[in-house]
């Protein structure tokens, strides 16, 4: 027999009305009612969205096991004579950092998995940001009104490459001693203020005694907190600003089509995680990274044949090394142009560049709405070019930073293949944006054809007077509204009534740096029965949010 316990009239039970109080309770303190909005935001299902959660899941990787790390690491720079497990360097004299690097990777179990599943992460955090701003940049998702996420985006990265840094000096080896000191002369460089900032980071002349230590506070405490502060920044506004989509049917500025965060884009986020974590774990067991044993401890006497840094600093190494030797002497002091110009002007003037970019996009063009729908790069020929030939510089100084390993490998003069990556420096970056122009405008006049026309069939039709046409099948309705409705951005043209010798410098500028950046712009076919479908497209595309 089962006993109920009775209710009085109108009375509710006594569960719903805990969860209830319990509730209420909640959303006093905590926004608990607006949770609900925020488990049903829409993600665009597309593969290019995951691209900054790879980022964000590598972050959490490097800080479970930057933290195990942390308790058995000493950035101690106190020498003393290694006797550890490691016979090879036993009797070696090296420092408290080396040695406990040492301890890590051979007497701590799990030690070197962890290291190396850390030093993967790592390469994949900065990859994984450089492909995101890449996808970014490509579609136009920096503009209005997400320039400020776009700003902080590229300081992630910046800071991706302190940290990064940071961590691969910890170790006080051979290869990253040799690091350091190339960051020592890159400070030293520095006009008027270089000596001090370099005596002040290694607490004296190089190799000095204070920049292991400091450079694990950095490594441990504050880049990462500004990681996370700036993470935690960029996260919120993605969901105050919502996401970017794709262009289709349905899809316009004031909206978002996707999969709701719960349940869906939970379980394949969380999916993700735990397959990245796999693919590290597999890394750290069976691709081996940065053995230090190899190195030996850092001595200020030598210097490791053929270093070459991680990939992501690679470019400054390779400017390092395509950059003539020009030094100037004035009143007693050496301006050494040769490091000064490649490794301080060149990433600060590129950085810089990056910046700015979105606003001197929005400077050269005349719609001034808020924009939430992608380009597909073919439709913005100049920014892609652009883009490409960034692309090409980088990729030209990343093989100049290993050009001594390439002229060994392949019996190369080293000379020679220095002066032919200067040349290269100098002619593949407007090369890449001429063909990628062409291309891209190319892509549009096959669009532009293929809206008119339709897809070939490959049957061939004969009339009765025995003409040839080929057959032709009209494109389906959702690619056919993605390739109508794009906006094609006109150039800024000058006040009605004005000449254009009347107006300013700037104002010419502007206008000159317009019209070059959107001609040749290839329009989808507005004439005749596509007309009317193709306005109708555009202007619900590029409807603007209240």
């Amino acid at each position: 027999m089962v006993f109920r316990r009775r209710t009085g009239p109108g009375r509710p039970p006594r569960l719903p009305r805990a969860a209830e109080k319990g509730f209420t309770w909640l959303d006093e303190r905590l926004p608990a009612s607006s949770a609900g909005k925020l488990l049903r935001k829409a993600f665009p299902d597309h593969w290019a969205f995951l691209l900054g959660e790879l980022a964000l899941y590598s972050l959490v990787v490097l800080v479970l096991t930057g933290v195990v790390l942390t308790l058995f690491f000493d950035p101690g720079m106190t020498e003393s004579v290694y006797q550890g497990s490691y016979a090879p360097l036993r009797g070696t004299r090296m420092t408290a950092a080396y040695a406990s690097t040492l301890t890590i990777s051979f007497d701590v179990r799990g030690g070197l998995l962890l290291r190396q599943i850390h030093h993967w992460a790592a390469l994949t955090f900065l990859a994984s940001i450089g492909v995101h701003m890449l996808r970014i940049f490509f579609t136009g998702a920096f503009r209005r009104p997400r320039e400020g996420n776009w700003m902080i985006g590229l300081t992630l990265f910046l800071l991706g490459l302190l940290e990064g840094f940071c961590g691969y000096s910890l170790p006080d080896d051979l290869l990253s001693g040799t690091g350091l000191r190339t960051a020592a002369t890159i400070t030293g460089s520095i006009p008027v203020v270089g000596t001090y900032l370099s005596f002040f980071a290694f607490g004296g002349e190089f190799p000095g005694q204070d920049i292991i230590p400091r450079l694990y506070v950095m490594h441990i405490l504050l880049v990462p907190g500004i990681l996370i502060a700036l993470v935690t920044l960029h996260l919120v506004l993605v969901v105050q600003l919502k996401h970017t989509q794709w262009r289709g049917p349905g899809r316009v500025n004031r909206n978002v089509i996707g999969q709701p965060m719960f349940p869906q884009w939970l379980t394949k986020s969380t999916g993700l995680l735990v397959v990245l974590t796999a693919v590290f774990a597999v890394l750290g067991a069976l691709g081996q990274v940065n053995p230090v044993w190899n190195y030996g401890p850092f001595q200020a006497d030598q210097v490791s044949t053929d270093a070459q840094p991680d990939w992501y600093v690679g470019f400054l190494e390779g400017a390092l090394r395509l950059m003539p030797p020009w030094e100037t002497n004035l009143w007693g002091h050496t301006v050494m142009w040769n490091v000064f110009v490649p490794a301080v002007v060149l990433p600060g003037v590129l950085f810089a560049v990056l910046y700015a970019y979105p606003f001197l996009e929005r400077w050269l063009t005349p719609d001034r709405g808020e924009l939430h729908l992608c380009d597909r790069p073919r439709e913005a020929h100049t920014r892609t070019g652009l883009g490409v030939a960034g692309i090409a510089f980088y990729a030209v100084l990343l093989v100049a930073g290993g050009n001594d390993v390439i002229a060994f490998v392949f019996d190369l003069s080293l000379n020679t293949l220095t002066w032919v990556l200067r040349a290269a420096l100098v002619l593949v970056p407007p090369s890449a944006f001429l063909l990628t122009k062409w291309l891209c405008l190319a892509l549009q006049h096959r669009d532009r054809e293929r809206l008119a026309e339709g897809d070939e069939t490959g049957w061939v039709r004969q009339s009765a007077y025995g003409d040839l046409s080929e057959g032709h099948q009209e494109l389906p309705a959702a690619e056919r509204h993605t390739l109508l409705a794009r906006r094609t951005p006109r150039p800024l043209e000058p006040p009605p009534g004005v000449p254009v010798a009347a107006l300013s410098r700037l104002r010419r500028l502007q206008l000159s740096l317009s019209r070059w950046y959107y001609r040749d712009q290839v329009e989808p076919p507005a004439a005749g029965p596509r007309k009317e479908e193709f306005a109708t497209a555009s202007d619900r595309a590029g409807a603007d949010g209240p």
